[in-house]
């Protein structure tokens, strides 16, 4: 399992979408997110997909350069049509659109529909945290193959369905909350698969809607589980209500469409600190709140902040390099020489 450089990684990816049609600018942007992943040490969002984005390149699924499109807006709101471009460029525009109309009008809301798959959903939020303001945002499958089991189902209806939320603080950075609704992404299940390790149970049912710690049972014909163990109806509810925001509420709608491409439709929301209270006295809270979090650890123990786990991990990796396992490494080097 080679290590490797972030600014190293960033380039081979890089090259490899500009190899495929890729402009500089999008190439830049696709394969900072990923290696943003990595850094974040969700490796499941990171450059272990460079292949799976590449193929959808090459079948149409994803199409550089596409026009990003606003058909609908108002001072505060925006519904945007991605034409099937990268995620991450569209993601990126249409968070940076709702941060300005949340300056200019204290609050705005977002959908974005037909584009590719967007990562992770923190890189975003963060965005508008660091600007000092709050930030929402979910994002499901559209209707692209479907996931995840609902609560009592034995049928995959739902995607991984994430939520996000991200606030500032004054001495922590950006407190981000990014959670799958389902028991784990799918990207989860899937490094396991690359790297040939057990999944716990719980994560994934088989065809026969047996537990499993087998990765694979789930390209057999398996599903994600939602949310919560026994207590799944929780997550499922939370999934649901994803569903609502980003499939019905964007115009995409519910189910998998006869092509069974992947979209992702996303609904972001956006609040200016400001128009609620001092920002500076809100940030300063927030960092009073997770010292009073922490002090109440357990022995031997530690309370880490939602986001904290992935800023440690991304200074340590930062420093020491990203580990990527053997076949994706022997991936990215069969595309860089294609």
């Amino acid at each position: 399992m080679p290590v490797v450089k972030p600014d190293e990684l960033r380039e081979l990816v890089a090259r490899i979408y500009v190899a495929n049609g890729v402009s500089d600018a999008e190439a830049e942007v696709v394969s900072r997110h990923q290696v943003g992943a990595n850094l974040a040490g969700h490796d499941s969002h990171g450059v272990m997909r460079t292949p799976q984005y590449v193929s959808a390149i090459k079948r149409g699924d994803i199409v550089p350069g596409a026009e990003f499109v606003i058909e609908r807006e108002t001072p505060s709101t925006a519904v945007i049509n991605a034409n099937w471009g990268f995620g991450f460029v569209m993601t990126e525009r249409a968070m940076n659109l709702a941060i300005a109309k949340a300056v200019a009008q204290g609050g705005a809301g977002v959908t974005i529909r037909f584009q590719g798959h967007v990562g992770r959903l923190g890189a975003y939020a963060g965005m508008a945290a660091d600007r000092g303001l709050i930030a929402m945002m979910m994002s499901d499958s559209g209707r692209g193959p479907k996931l995840t089991v609902p609560f009592g189902g034995n049928t995959a209806l739902l995607g991984s369905n994430p939520i996000c939320i991200a606030v500032p603080s004054s001495r922590h950075g950006a407190v981000i909350l990014d959670m799958a609704t389902s028991a784990v992404a799918l990207g989860k299940v899937q490094l396991a698969r690359q790297r040939g390790e057990a999944i716990p149970l719980g994560w994934v049912v088989d065809k026969d809607g047996q537990p499993t710690t087998d990765p694979e049972a789930y390209w057999e014909g398996g599903a994600l589980l939602p949310l919560g163990g026994d207590q799944g109806h929780k997550g499922y509810g939370l999934s649901f209500m994803v569903e609502v925001f980003c499939g019905l509420l964007t115009g995409l709608g519910y189910g998998v469409a006869a092509d069974g491409k992947h979209n992702d439709g996303n609904f972001i929301a956006v609040h200016d600190v400001s128009c609620f209270m001092d920002p500076d006295v809100f940030r300063n809270q927030v960092s009073d709140f997770v010292d009073y979090l922490k002090a109440g650890a357990a022995e031997g123990s530690e309370v880490l902040y939602p986001g904290e786990h992935e800023q440690r991990t991304a200074e340590e990796r930062s420093r020491d390099g990203i580990y990527v396992e053997d076949k994706t490494w022997d991936a990215l080097q069969a595309l860089e020489q294609a």
